[in-house]
């Protein structure tokens, strides 16, 4: 096999199918970790001070430590624990094992939330305290308040951070590699070339992988970013 056959004869589809893997990890993770942001976002703007104390042990604890040691700690001892708690509350059966895409997703999604978590307090934050006053004279219901005023402009305030983490996202999920039951695009290229010795090639294929997406990336969030600058108020 030649130097340019093996990428494309012996291990194409291999990459093509190690590429879907890695969007799929990276699109399912960032939503996760949208939810955790949302939630941890409203627990440090919380008028309680236990939630706050919460969101801020959460924020601190993922930020302080390696993402690779927390996706670690979620597959060998977060998997475990839940699914012993699933069998001792009845809600699985004997011998019930989480599905490896689910904690890798979780795990993931858990530690980006993190950082989603300060972008949207600091969004939310930068909306001119007037805006808010006005809309409790007005009396507008909560779900108005936050539909009409609250979530454009802070979607507006928040697109450059929440860009960048989706920018991480795609990178972190290279991080599943290491666990070895994973064949993302990152993975497929290592073994590619510990096989072909075309260290060259391979490496070059993944890295513009990544190359690709973070540029397709970048052309949405501008796009994007267009959009929604009409519905910014200052």
């Amino acid at each position: 096999m030649s130097l340019w056959e093996a990428p494309l004869g012996g291990y194409g589809m291999q990459l093509l199918l190690g590429l879907r893997l890695t969007l799929q990890v990276s699109l399912c993770s960032y939503t996760v970790g949208l939810v955790f942001g949302l939630l941890g976002a409203a627990a440090k703007l919380s008028h309680r001070r236990s939630l706050r104390l919460g969101a801020g042990l959460y924020t601190t604890l993922v930020r302080a430590l390696p993402e690779l040691l927390l996706v670690l700690l979620a597959f060998y001892i977060g998997a475990g624990l839940a699914e012993r708690l699933a069998v001792f509350a009845g809600l699985a059966p004997q011998g019930f094992s989480l599905n490896p895409f689910v904690v890798a997703v979780v795990a993931l999604g858990f530690i980006q939330g993190a950082y989603i978590t300060e972008v949207l307090r600091a969004a939310v934050l930068a909306i001119p305290r007037g805006q808010h006053d006005a809309a409790r004279a007005l009396n507008l219901p909560p779900l108005t308040y936050l539909g009409r005023i609250v979530a454009p402009q802070a979607l507006t305030h928040a697109l450059g951070g929440l860009g960048n983490i989706w920018l991480n996202a795609t990178k972190d999920a290279s991080l599943i590699s290491v666990l070895g039951i994973f064949s993302d695009v990152l993975k497929v290229s290592s073994l590619a070339a510990a096989a072909t010795k075309h260290y060259v090639i391979f490496y070059a294929v993944a890295g513009a992988a990544f190359l690709i997406i973070t540029l397709i990336s970048m052309a949405l969030l501008e796009w994007l970013r267009r959009r929604l600058m009409p519905l910014h108020v200052t």
